[in-house]
Order: C-alpha cells, then sequence, then structure tokens
C-alpha cells in the first residue's frame, strides 16, 4: 500500500500546524500508520496543495485546491477532536 501524505497548514507554518503535527504524529502511531506528514504555510499551498492526499487545516483553503481539506481547530480546542480523527481516517482510505 502506497504512504499518504498529509500536509498540515496554519497561517504562518510554525506555531499552529506544530501543535496539529505532533497530535497527527501521536495519533497515526497509535493506529499504527505510516503517513508522510508535512507542514507548511497557507500562502505555499497553490504550489503544492495538489500534491497530497489530505491537507489539515486550521486555515482557509483556497478552492482551487482539489485535494480534501479536514478542518483542524477541534485538535487546538479539544472539543470535536475524535470527529476530526475519524475524518482523517476516513479520507486518507
Amino acid at each position: 500500500m502506497e504512504m499518504k501524505k498529509v500536509l498540515v497548514i496554519c497561517g504562518t507554518g510554525i506555531a499552529t500546524s506544530t501543535v496539529i503535527m505532533n497530535k497527527l504524529k501521536e495519533f497515526f502511531a497509535e493506529k499504527q500508520m505510516q503517513v508522510q506528514l508535512d507542514q507548511s504555510k497557507v500562502s505555499d499551498i497553490l504550489s503544492v496543495g495538489n500534491d497530497y492526499d489530505l491537507i489539515v487545516s486550521t486555515t482557509i483553503v483556497p478552492p482551487t485546491i482539489k485535494t480534501k481539506v479536514v478542518n483542524a481547530i477541534p485538535l487546538l480546542t479539544g472539543v470535536g477532536k475524535e470527529k476530526v480523527f475519524n475524518d482523517i481516517l476516513e479520507a486518507l482510505k
């Protein structure tokens, strides 16, 4: 099975996306899934966004990006995080 590629983005590609990256690393390790996780800022998405199987974002993604996007805000707040994790699993099937 081909390794899935997930892009984590936030406004600047530094603080918020790092928190989400760490949560996703832990989640995928628990699920024993090998996933390529990359991190970026939203301004880079036009050049790389369509190269991924999934985008996990804390900001608005331009509609020109055809890759599935999951809103990661619940991973920061804790409210609704299980739904986000389920959406991520479903998107990577």
